[in-house]
């Protein structure tokens, strides 16, 4: 039995695996980490600072620079933001770079809750509890062009969808711990669901994986 009860929440873009996450943190008062943002904060920060995002090692040295305390800059929830984090995230260098702060903060006493797209299948392969989220890219779209418009980002809903599309075969096909589920990660398509009807069926698979977990 590992020593924390670590939740892993995988997923392509717009899944809903983010809010997911956060829902279930307040359900077991758990600490959350969003690990696509540090991606995004290493793609907005090497921009700022010049970097070329296919330089694999000047991009390592902002991922290798990053601390939590950089996290919170609205800049990382862009659009802009999204299309640098999945440029960064192929390089295998970035990811050795962010390896230990995932572990790290999974690793903590009593559990915790990390969402992206290796969690369950190179971050925290261990963990008790792993989700996978999905959703059509047409719902997911639309989710993330209502997100976008409410920041007051200029966007069609057809430029979302291909941005969708394009993002989801570079996570896919990328050499670097590739999107996709974990051999023991629960499918969660949320596509008709509502936020509420998917919180309850990621409540219910933790808890049959809590069980067990308990019991080993």
């Amino acid at each position: 039995m590992t020593s924390s009860f670590v939740i892993a929440v995988d997923g392509p873009a717009a899944s809903g695996k983010g809010t997911i996450a956060t829902r279930l943190g307040a359900i077991y008062g758990l600490p959350v980490l969003d690990t696509g943002l540090l991606y995004r904060a290493v793609g907005v920060l090497s921009l700022r600072a010049g970097r070329d995002l296919d330089d694999a090692a000047a991009t390592a040295k902002t991922a290798a620079g990053l601390s939590a305390d950089l996290l919170e800059d609205p800049a990382f929830r862009t659009r802009a933001a999204g299309e640098a984090a999945s440029r960064v995230a192929v390089h295998p260098e970035v990811r050795a770079a962010l390896l230990a702060f995932q572990r790290d903060f999974a690793g903590q006493a009593g559990g915790a809750i990390l969402d992206g797209r290796d969690i369950g299948t190179v971050i925290a392969p261990d963990a008790p509890a792993k989700l996978y989220v999905t959703a059509s890219p047409e719902v997911r779209a639309e989710r993330r062009w209502k997100q976008l418009t409410a920041q007051g980002e200029g966007v069609s809903i057809e430029e979302v969808l291909a941005d969708i599309r394009i993002r989801d075969a570079r996570d896919s096909g990328r050499d670097a711990a590739p999107l996709k589920p974990a051999p023991d990660a629960v499918l969660l398509d949320t596509s008709e669901m509502t936020i509420d009807h998917a919180t309850d069926a990621a409540r219910r698979i933790v808890e049959a994986a809590r069980a067990r977990w308990t019991a080993s």
